[in-house]
């Protein structure tokens, strides 16, 4: 469920969370992932690369999270669930409601 007036997308892991992406969660992608954001679309979606997705939606509220804690967080019963969650997060941030 997203929180437009705060630009997240709550998500149940290992408890309930929040996915938003700001400036700073997008440099953290670029940098992690080695392409400018403008290029995402167009890489190959390993579980490496969702990992790093995920995790940098999630650390504006947990700087101590790291993206092995992320990977424990998610398997085949919920990768659906999450890939849902992030692209909520990421049209919220398309259409600038992310601030």
């Amino acid at each position: 469920m997203a929180n437009k007036q705060r630009g997240f997308v709550k998500i149940e892991l290992d408890k309930e969370r929040h996915l938003r992406y700001t400036m700073n969660a997008l440099a953290e992608i670029e940098d992690q992932l080695g392409v400018p954001l403008s290029e995402l679309k167009d890489i190959k979606m390993t579980m490496k690369n969702v990992r790093v997705i995920l995790w940098a939606g999630l650390i504006h509220e947990d700087k101590e999270l790291t993206q092995e804690d992320v990977g424990e967080m998610v398997d085949l019963g919920n990768m659906e669930y999450v890939q849902e969650r992030v692209a909520e997060a990421f049209a919220m941030v398309e259409k600038g409601k992310n601030s």
